[in-house]
Formats: C-alpha cells, structure tokens, sequence
C-alpha cells in the first residue's frame, strides 16, 4: 500500500489532544476535517491516493510515541465547510494546505515505522524521520494481519 505518513504536534491542541479533539467532532458528525499545514500534498499524490480502494494515511506524533492510521474519504486542497474542522483550529483554515476527510481512527502497532519504507530512498521510515524535518513522507507499507494495536 502507498500512502502518506504526517506529522502533527500538540503546538496548539486543546489539553486533550489532537486526536482526541478530532475524535470527539468524528463521533458527533461522523467524520472530521484534518487539516495540514506547510507544503500541500501534491495533486499527483491526492490522486493516488483516492484511486485506493482503502484509504489511510499514518500520522505520527512528533516527539512521542503515539502512531495513528486515519481512515480517509476525502483529501482536497480547498477549504472545507467549517463545521468539520475541530474548534481549535477552525478560525484559521487558511493556514492548512491539504485537507482529509477522517472516518476512523485506529492506533497503530508500536513497532509500524520500522515497516514503512519511504518511496523516494527505501529507506525504513523510523530512520529517516530521525534525520529529517519534512513534514510529511510518501510510504509503501506491506500490510500484515494484526498490524494495529486496538
């Protein structure tokens, strides 16, 4: 599977989290709008991505351990209706330049960044996003029974 791995901070999520934030908007709605900043997911990338039967990108915690496949129904790069976006961000979406519509969120097994590999070198993806400041990495990930941690 080809897909994307991003990383998120808690810069300035509210005190429970950023996926806990996202969460709690996914169950009243039944999605929500994850927004990322800096350089836009390529259109070529969105495209790949929504030709998957079973879209999902890997976010990654910056700084901790927490790993989390987000189910995705929909990526734009145009700002999304408001009442998807979580409160604490919503008063700037002008600041996201790729969005993703969540359906789910399941944690994601301890060990999962030693099975991604990152398209551009091959190299495993917990070695390169030691090295690296890029915000987000195009991934394949061979897909194994019980690779989630629920």
């Amino acid at each position: 599977m080809k897909t994307i791995a991003l990383r998120f901070g808690e810069h300035f999520s509210p005190e429970c989290g950023t996926i806990a934030a996202h969460q709690e908007l996914l169950d009243e709605l039944g999605y929500v709008w994850y927004g990322k900043m800096g350089n836009p997911v390529t259109k070529r990338i969105i495209d790949e991505l929504k030709a998957q039967e079973d879209t999902r990108i890997l976010l990654i915690n910056s700084g901790k351990a927490d790993r989390y496949w987000a189910y995705v129904s929909e990526i734009t790069r145009d700002i999304p209706d408001l009442k998807g976006i979580p409160a604490y961000y919503r008063d700037m979406p002008e600041k996201f330049t790729t969005w993703f519509k969540i359906t789910a969120f399941e944690p994601a097994k301890r060990d999962i960044m030693s099975k991604c590999f990152v398209v551009s070198s091959g190299a495993v993806l917990g070695e390169v996003s030691k090295h690296s400041m890029n915000p987000y990495f195009i991934i394949n990930y061979e897909e194994k029974d019980n690779d989630t941690d629920i």
